[in-house]
């Protein structure tokens, strides 16, 4: 038999269309083993939402954190009062009320600077308990409902009356919601006060040093 040309390029054309089909119809894994196993947790861990960060604490106001307390010993008994502000620098007075010790103390700039025993309200009439800032002040107040009642040196808290006077501090003694302190201590905070500083009323709440007054 002749070699034919003709037969012979029609015979490449054929292998060359039987080996492309070969090629297509191989299965898609195959492909994708060629490429490696792949590893679907791996894949999502860096796509899972991250864990929000924990917000920073607020720093504190160095100019309200208590850095001394008076040495006072014991209990400070009814009529006594202490006061010592010898070298404590200028700044922001705060004053705390303790129901439950009953204990008045005046802070400036994180010192304490006074301490004081104190009458308290008493039955239907109760000290109440809050952040009040001092409204007004009269050297020389009177009350005007209970039978003109003296109240010197009064710092006034509340819209019904209740504040921070003067007043003769003794055992067995209660006020109609006021706060009452030794007349002389009176004058000094009264002195010292300016109108809108606040007076903060708790009960049984402990500080110490390196607390916050605010």
């Amino acid at each position: 038999m002749k070699f034919n040309p003709l037969y012979a390029v029609i015979g490449v054309l054929v292998l060359g269309v039987v080996m492309l089909g070969t090629v297509l119809l191989r299965p898609f894994e195959d492909n994708t083993k060629l490429a490696g196993p792949a590893s679907a947790p791996a894949q999502l861990a860096h796509t899972d939402p991250a864990k929000p960060a924990t917000a920073p604490a607020a720093p504190k106001d160095e100019k309200f954190v208590i850095k001394r307390i008076l040495p006072i010993t014991g209990p400070i008994k009814y009529g006594e009062w202490h006061w010592d502000e010898k070298d404590v620098p200028p700044g922001p007075l705060v004053i705390t009320v303790d129901l439950d010790a009953r204990v008045l103390s005046v802070f400036r700039g994180g010192y304490e600077i006074g301490a004081t025993a104190v009458l308290l309200g008493f039955g239907e009439t109760p000290t109440p308990l809050g952040v009040f800032p001092v409204k007004w002040k009269d050297a020389d107040h009177h009350s005007s409902t209970y039978d003109n009642a003296p109240m010197p040196f009064t710092m006034n808290l509340t819209p019904d009356g209740v504040s921070v006077h003067g007043t003769t501090v003794e055992k067995g003694y209660a006020s109609h919601g006021c706060i009452g302190v030794p007349n002389d201590f009176a004058r000094k905070i009264f002195a010292i006060t300016p109108v809108g500083t606040k007076v903060y009323i708790t009960r049984g709440k402990m500080a110490k040093p390196g607390d916050s007054l605010i």
